[in-house]
């Protein structure tokens, strides 16, 4: 999965801003060369990790804006540097080592207004990790607690309507995870693990696009299990919140073949 936040360029421009940027400083040389330790000032060094960066050599820059921290550690241009060696990482999608950055930063300037990004950044690192439903939800479950804090912190900054955004798909997601897990059990005769599933979904997830399934499932299972009464009030509750879903219909024609009483009952 590889969504690029489209204000990304915007974040780039913002932290840099306030720089003096001194044309020709960056060196046109190449390779490690460019990251070796010479002592530099640190408005150069800033600016040559800055021009690797706009030139796409995200490993570079990355080393360089490290540079910067370790030969000025007590320079504004130290902090400002520690936020863009994440995004560089993050760029060159060294998702673990961005978050490290990104985290360290945190832990040495909490209350930076930059820290909002920070954040935000950490959670796009989990998001762009996102598996399969097949494979383990690990990293799904890390984006979802990184992508709600920067929702939980910070509300009303710009990171927060992107965050939500992805709050609502992680979880959609991870609904799928419960269903194929419910379904899987279902398959194989095990009703009431499978209906624990789906529980999981209507109860967890219910504003994701897997609850009229979860519903019906709930149905069939409900049926498989011999309490035809729960099979009806989950197609009720089916019925009521998606009256056009093929689920309801599903639901209701397996309720008229199978517990045509609680049909009748209903009516």
């Amino acid at each position: 999965m590889t969504v690029r936040p489209s204000f990304r360029i915007a974040a780039i421009a913002a932290l840099a801003a306030g720089a003096t940027i001194l044309a020709g400083c960056a060196s046109s040389g190449g390779g490690g060369t460019e990251t070796a330790y010479v002592a530099r000032d640190v408005e150069s060094l800033y600016t040559a990790a800055k021009d690797r960066l706009d030139r796409g050599d995200a490993k570079i820059a990355a080393a360089l804006f490290d540079e910067v921290e370790r030969q000025h550690p007590y320079s504004p241009w130290a902090r400002r540097a520690q936020l863009m060696s994440a995004f560089s990482y993050y760029v060159r999608r060294d998702y673990n080592q961005a978050i490290q950055s990104a985290q360290r930063f945190l832990s040495i300037h909490p209350g930076n207004q930059n820290a909002p990004y920070a954040y935000y950044l950490i959670g796009l690192c989990y998001y762009e990790q996102i598996s399969d439903v097949d494979r383990d939800q690990k990293i799904t479950q890390q984006a979802l607690t990184a992508l709600t804090e920067v929702q939980r912190r910070y509300p009303n900054s710009k990171y927060a309507a992107d965050a939500r955004l992805k709050i609502d798909l992680v979880n959609d997601h991870l609904a799928g995870k419960e269903m194929e897990i419910g379904r899987f059990y279902e398959d194989t005769g095990k009703w009431t693990a499978a209906q624990i599933r789906f529980q999981n979904v209507i109860e967890d997830y219910q504003t994701t696009s897997h609850t009229p399934e979860a519903l019906y499932r709930l149905t069939e299972t409900s049926l498989a299990l011999g309490i035809p009464q729960e099979a009806r009030r989950y197609a009720a509750v089916l019925g009521a919140n998606y009256p056009g879903s093929e689920w309801y219909e599903k639901a209701y024609e397996l309720i008229g073949e199978y517990a045509p009483e609680e049909l009748a009952r209903a009516d």
